[in-house]
């Protein structure tokens, strides 16, 4: 299968610099025989930086950078000499990037603007030098202090890129959702969890307008659930922070409002909140009804916005667009 060129979520091992030594030292010099302490402190490790880039709508030049390391600082040396600081180590991430702890899954902090830089994990302290300890006793400042590096794992979630997610049953016919808009076509499949990553595509739309939409694999009763079973948790986590939810199920299924049902009690047993996102239903395969069909199964549809829609022949698809798109819009 394929390799997806959309990556949104990473998980990297980030290693601050240490910082430097601070030296032990005493001053020495042709009148001065034994001086008093001299020694200048250590360089500040480098920091682990996230910075905002709004050319940026992807995190797939970290996905294979498991492992990011700042330089350490330089030590300190004689005559209060300071050490070198570290040099930084910046991570360029998209806008709507979200850091949080692997362990603990807090969230560290959130980049919204483009140049914002915030640090992720910051470099050791530079030690001191033996000039801090000195005293009115002579020559008893022997000791100076150094500061360790973090290891620390983070994880980098992009979810802001995407403002609608698709959202299907178990198996679809994929190229219904992507048949109509810039995105890589996912081919087809009857498999459930054929396919296991997002594919987003750029949807244009009248007026040289445009929004971002992509998909997560089939929802199977009972696996994306807050159980933990299977990889649905993975799943579900990328429609948190989406504005709509178009839900897409064939017009050839046993039971459209019982599928629907489903769909919603599997995201409603994730998060409660998903349930009060703007809601889409788009009745895909519509070319294999006619106008007293579809009659008839509008008393059987869910109370929410719907379209019939066709890939092959284009029926519903630019009305769809409408739809999403007034969806889309802040209500004033």
């Amino acid at each position: 299968m394929a390799e997806s060129n959309f990556v949104d979520y990473v998980k990297i091992c980030c290693r601050s610099g240490k910082g430097g030594a601070g030296s032990v030292h005493f001053h020495r010099d042709r009148h001065t025989a034994k001086g008093g302490p001299d020694g200048g402190d250590g360089g500040r490790g480098g920091h682990v930086i996230l910075r905002g880039n709004s050319q940026l709508w992807t995190l797939l030049h970290l996905k294979y950078r498991k492992h990011v390391i700042a330089d350490p600082g330089g030590n300190g040396s004689s005559a209060l000499k300071h050490g070198k600081d570290g040099n930084d180590v910046i991570l360029e991430v998209p806008l709507g990037t979200v850091a949080r702890d692997e362990i603990s899954g807090e969230i560290d902090f959130e980049i919204t603007e483009d140049g914002q830089e915030k640090v992720l994990v910051p470099g050791g302290r530079g030690g001191l030098g033996n000039n801090h300890f000195k005293s009115s006793t002579p020559n008893t400042a022997l000791c100076a202090t150094r500061r360790a590096r973090q290891d620390l794992w983070k994880v980098l979630q992009s979810e802001n890129s995407c403002r609608c997610r698709l959202v299907f049953p178990e198996c679809r016919k994929v190229n219904i959702a992507f048949g109509y808009y810039r995105g890589r076509q996912a081919g087809n499949c009857r498999l459930p969890f054929y396919h296991t990553c997002s594919q987003p595509g750029n949807v244009a739309h009248r007026d040289y307008k445009s929004f971002v939409m992509a998909d997560i694999p089939g929802i199977i009763e009972g696996v994306p659930c807050v159980e933990g079973r299977g990889l649905g948790l993975r799943f579900l986590r990328h429609i948190e922070r989406n504005a709509v939810l178009l839900f897409m199920i064939p017009a050839d299924s046993k039971d459209i409002r019982g599928e629907f049902n489903i769909l919603r009690h599997e995201l409603e047993k994730y998060n409660p909140e998903l349930l009060n996102k703007k809601h889409v239903l788009a009745i895909t395969k519509a070319d294999l009804l006619d106008q007293e069909l579809k009659e008839a199964l509008e008393g059987e549809l869910p109370d929410l916005p719907h379209i019939f829609i066709s890939s092959p022949t284009g029926e519903g698809l630019d009305k769809l667009k409408d739809q999403l798109w007034r969806a889309l819009q802040p209500e004033s």
